[in-house]
C-alpha cells in the first residue's frame, strides 16, 4: 500500500511545480491516503470479532416433548462496570426466550451455570437444559469424532426461559486489560459479579415480575446459594427456587483428611452403588439397588459411624464385624480395608474395585471405566469419565455458536480455566478466613427470610465426586423450622455427577423440573 501511494505522489509532483508548498500539500494528501488505506486494510484483516460487544440475536424452532416451540436466542457479552462506571469485565452469556408469550410475568426464567470453580456453563447448557445437546449414546458416552449435536427434545425451554452464564475467566468471559483477576476469582467476589449480572439482565429484559430460578451444578450449587443471599441483601430480589445438580455445599464432606471421618461415612453408599453396577457384590445385594442402598445407609447411621467415633478404643470383635460388612458392601477385601484402618478414601476405591481387571472407575460417573495406566499405583492417572465431558461438548458448542447463533469470537472458549481454579480465593468465603467452605447456614438464612424459596437436590447414584448421600445428609441438617422443611425436595437418578447424560435420567429430570417450576 505504501509503494502505491508513493508512486502516486511522484506522479503528482512531476505534474506540478515542485515548490516547497506544493510538496507539503502533497505529503499531506499522501498521509491522508495512507491513513484511509491502512484503515481499510485493518478492517479487511481484522480478527473475526476478537472482542465482539454486539449481541447476536437469532430466531429458531425446536420440538420439545412433542410440540414445536419458537424461541429467540441472544448471544454475547454483558459489560460489567463498577460504581464509578469503569468497565471491569465482560461476562459472556447465551439466553433463550420463548416467543409469543403474552405475559412474561408468568413465564419462569432460570439462570444456569456449572462449577469448578473455573468451569464454563457448557455442560448444563449442551447436556441438559438448552435447545441443543451433544449427540451421544443413551448411556451418555460420546460417539467417535467428528462429533455432532441434535435438537434437545427434553430442553427446559419447554417450561422456563434460560440464561447460561460463563463466570469471569471461563468460556469467553475475561477481565478487562490491566484489571486484577483477584477481584473476580474468589467466593465472595464470584457472588458479587454474578449477582450484578443477574440484576442487570433482569432489569434490561423487564423480568422483575417473572418467577426466577437458579440452577447450578457442583460448585455451581455453592455459587447459587451465595447468589440468593447477594440478590436478597443488595437488590431486594427474591427468588422462587434453586436447583442443585450434584451439590457441593459443605466442603468438609469431601475432605479425606486425617481426623475428618465424615467423608468416609457419606461416600460409602456411593461405593456400594458402583460395586452394584459392576456386579462386585454378593448375589443377594444385586437385586433392588434402592433397597441395597437403604441397607447400607442404615449401617452407616447405626454401626459404621459409631465404630469410627470410637477410634482406637474400638474393640476387636466389633472391628471384625465392621470389616466384614464393609467388605460385603463395597466388594473390597477385608485385608485391604483393614490396611486402610476402616477408612478407604475415594481415589483408592476407584483404583481397587476393578484392579484385577486393570481398570479404573470414573469419578464423575462410576459406570464408566478406562484402562489403568499404572496398575501398581495408588492414584488414578486419568479420569475415566473425562472423555464424555470435554471434547464432544466443546467442539459442538464452538460449531453451534458460529453456525446457528451467528456469533463469532476469536478468543479460545475455555471449558475449564486452570488459572481461575489455581487463583481462587477461598478465604473470602470463610468466617475469619479459617475452616471449611460451606454455605449451609446461608441456605438456612435465605429460606427463613423467604419462606417461598424452594430447593431441589438432583443427585446421581454413581457420582463419586459429590455423592448422593451427602445431599441427603445436608438436607437433614439444615436447621430449618419444621414448616419450612417441605421446601426441600431430593431426587436420585441412576447415573453420575451429570445425570442428564443418561437418557432415562434426563427424561426423569425433565419431568421433575417441569413440576418443580410449574406456575400456578
Amino acid at each position: 500500500m505504501f509503494f502505491i501511494s508513493f508512486f502516486r505522489l511522484n506522479m503528482h509532483i512531476s505534474a506540478k511545480s515542485k515548490s516547497k508548498t506544493a510538496v507539503i500539500f502533497l505529503v499531506s494528501d499522501l498521509l491522508k491516503v495512507m491513513a484511509m488505506e491502512k484503515k481499510k486494510e485493518q478492517k479487511e484483516n481484522k480478527p473475526d470479532n476478537h472482542i465482539n460487544d454486539e449481541i447476536s440475536t437469532t430466531h429458531h424452532v425446536v420440538t420439545i416433548n412433542g410440540k414445536p416451540i419458537r424461541y429467540k436466542a441472544s448471544t454475547g457479552y454483558m459489560q460489567m462496570q463498577d460504581e464509578t462506571g469503569k468497565l471491569k469485565t465482560r461476562i459472556f452469556f447465551i439466553s433463550y426466550e420463548k416467543e409469543n408469550v403474552e405475559d412474561k410475568g408468568k413465564r419462569p426464567i432460570t439462570f444456569a451455570f456449572n462449577g469448578g470453580p473455573g468451569a464454563s456453563s457448557a455442560w448444563v447448557h449442551f447436556g441438559a437444559m438448552g435447545p441443543k445437546r451433544v449427540n451421544s449414546t443413551d448411556q451418555g458416552e460420546s460417539f467417535p469424532p467428528p462429533y455432532s449435536f441434535v435438537d434437545n427434545e427434553l430442553s427446559w425451554l419447554d417450561f422456563t426461559d434460560l440464561v447460561f452464564i460463563d463466570p469471569v475467566g471461563t468460556g469467553y468471559s475475561r477481565p478487562e486489560k490491566d484489571e486484577d483477576p483477584k477481584q473476580f476469582y474468589g467466593v465472595e467476589e464470584d457472588f458479587k459479579w454474578g449477582g450484578d449480572f443477574i440484576r442487570l439482565y433482569i432489569t434490561r429484559n423487564n423480568r422483575w415480575l417473572s418467577p426466577k430460578y437458579l440452577a447450578g451444578e457442583s460448585y455451581g450449587t455453592f455459587r447459587a446459594v451465595g447468589l440468593v443471599k447477594h440478590l436478597q441483601n443488595h437488590y431486594a430480589m427474591d427468588l422462587n427456587g434453586i436447583v442443585f445438580i450434584s451439590s457441593a455445599l459443605n466442603y468438609q464432606t469431601f475432605d479425606f483428611s486425617h481426623g475428618n471421618d465424615l467423608p468416609y461415612l457419606l461416600f460409602l453408599p456411593a461405593y456400594t452403588a458402583a460395586a452394584w453396577y459392576h456386579k462386585k457384590l454378593a448375589p443377594e445385594l444385586l437385586g433392588d439397588l434402592e433397597k441395597t442402598l437403604q441397607e447400607v445407609e442404615d449401617f452407616v447411621a447405626n454401626e459404621y459411624s459409631v465404630a469410627l467415633f470410637k477410634g482406637d478404643e474400638l474393640d476387636e470383635k466389633t472391628k471384625e464385624e465392621i470389616l466384614n460388612k464393609l467388605s460385603y458392601y463395597t466388594g473390597l477385601s477385608r485385608e485391604y480395608i483393614d490396611d486402610n484402618d476402616l477408612r478407604v478414601p475415594r481415589h483408592r476405591f476407584m483404583r481397587q474395585l476393578l484392579r484385577k481387571d486393570k481398570l479404573v472407575l470414573g469419578m464423575y460417573d462410576s459406570r464408566f471405566t478406562c484402562a489403568d495406566m499404572d496398575p501398581a499405583g495408588d492414584n488414578p492417572k486419568i479420569e475415566a469419565s473425562k472423555f464424555m465431558l470435554f471434547g464432544s461438548y466443546i467442539a459442538c458448542l464452538n460449531e453451534y455458536l458460529r453456525k446457528e447463533l451467528k456469533y463469532k469470537n476469536d478468543l479460545a472458549y475455555l471449558p475449564i480455566s486452570r488459572q481461575v481454579s489455581s487463583q481462587w480465593n477461598w478465604s473470602s468465603g470463610l468466617p475469619g478466613g479459617m475452616g471449611y467452605a460451606s454455605v449451609t447456614e446461608t441456605l438456612l438464612e435465605s429460606i427463613t427470610y423467604n419462606k417461598y424459596l424452594k430447593v431441589f437436590f438432583a443427585c446421581g447414584y454413581y457420582d463419586l465426586c459429590t455423592p448422593y448421600s451427602i445431599a441427603r445428609y445436608l438436607s437433614k441438617h439444615t436447621g430449618l423450622h419444621g414448616s419450612l422443611r417441605q421446601n426441600i425436595i431430593l431426587k436420585n437418578y441412576e447415573a453420575g455427577h451429570m445425570m442428564y447424560v443418561n437418557k432415562p435420567s434426563r427424561l426423569q429430570l425433565f419431568n421433575d423440573m417441569k413440576e418443580f417450576m410449574s406456575v400456578e
